[in-house]
């Protein structure tokens, strides 16, 4: 294991990094990626395409050129292989939402300092309905579905299922790609009446409105009706404290046929609770936007679905960007 040589360069290389973070911030919020998707630009050029001051344009690009996120020719700048793939808006593999959603995130992270001593969150919930902040969210997270979920469907073999829950699955991502993959496969989201819009758009984009419905309801608060061969939670027990996330299963088990299967993706822990880096600190962001949200262990997760009545537990060989894993089990049909 390769450890980072802490001396006090490496440290105030650390502590100013956010530099650079904030720099492709500004890049995407202002489209300058996407202005530069056409042809290279002087900063002049770019700057009345852009509405934007030249004095301060020329800084950024000069910075992004230094980070190689631009490349730049005489007094010209033009896209790196990267920023035309990833960050130019309409772009397959675009990701600008979720650096967006980031953005958001920034003022609670740079005062991090409060709500370890509090204990308590810094930033509630509703601030993702303000507006550009839901949108960001929801694309976001549906733009890292997409990249994500190809991989996932030909992990998980659902040729022997016919109905699936996609419990909090928002816009239908991976409902989407489960029924691509599998055409017996037949599918409900569930999740907030404010994502419906979004969700059954997404649906209908991909031709699957069919076989794929939106159920409107609160996952904590709501029952859930109707039985599934397999229940799919990707990303929504982080966001809750261990009692309602043991709730939360136990109710998603219930839906299960006999021999029905669940499907927990998530950031997840080592044992440890002290790695991988990105889960641990995401374990931090959940202190910040959540009463008692919090990043799991896997030993944590498979305790959660043992007591919830599930058998033949055990983590799948998928492992996504920021360490995501998946753990199944099967419900016990004795209990």
């Amino acid at each position: 294991m390769n450890e980072q040589p802490w001396h006090p360069g490496t440290l105030l290389q650390l502590a100013g990094s956010y530099w650079q973070t904030f720099a492709l911030h500004a890049g995407v919020k202002l489209k300058v990626f996407t202005h530069l998707a056409g042809k290279a630009l002087t900063a002049e050029e770019a700057a009345g395409r852009m509405g934007a001051a030249a004095r301060g344009l020329t800084r950024l690009l000069n910075a992004l050129s230094a980070m190689r996120l631009l490349e730049k020719e005489g007094d010209r700048y033009a896209l790196s292989d990267a920023a035309r793939r990833y960050l130019v808006e309409g772009a397959p593999e675009y990701v600008g939402f979720i650096i967006l959603h980031h953005h958001h995130l920034s003022g609670s992270w740079a005062r991090l300092d409060e709500a370890v001593h509090s204990g308590r969150p810094l930033r509630a919930r509703a601030a993702f309905n303000e507006e550009g902040q839901r949108e960001a969210f929801l694309m976001g997270m549906f733009n890292s579905a997409m990249l994500q979920a190809p991989a996932v469907v030909n992990q998980v073999d659902l040729g022997q299922h016919r109905t699936l829950l996609d419990l909090g699955g928002g816009p239908g991502t991976y409902a989407i790609h489960f029924c691509q993959k599998n055409p017996q496969l037949q599918a409900v989201v569930f999740d907030l009446p404010t994502t419906r819009p979004f969700a059954e758009k997404t649906i209908e984009r991909f031709g699957l409105s069919e076989r794929i419905r939106f159920d409107s309801g609160d996952y904590l608060a709501d029952e859930i009706d109707s039985t599934y061969d397999v229940v799919w939670m990707s990303h929504i027990l982080h966001a809750e404290g261990p009692e309602d996330c043991r709730q939360i299963i136990s109710k998603a088990v219930r839906t299960l046929s006999p021999g029905g299967m669940i499907l927990i993706h998530e950031f997840i822990l080592d044992d440890s609770m002290d790695g991988p880096l990105f889960a641990a600190l995401f374990s931090l962001n959940m202190l910040l936007g959540t009463p008692t949200g919090r990043s799991y262990s896997e030993a944590q997760l498979k305790e959660m679905l043992a007591d919830a009545g599930i058998a033949q537990i055990r983590r799948e060989a998928y492992r996504g960007p920021n360490d995501s894993g998946i753990i199944s089990g099967v419900r016990d049909n004795s209990r």
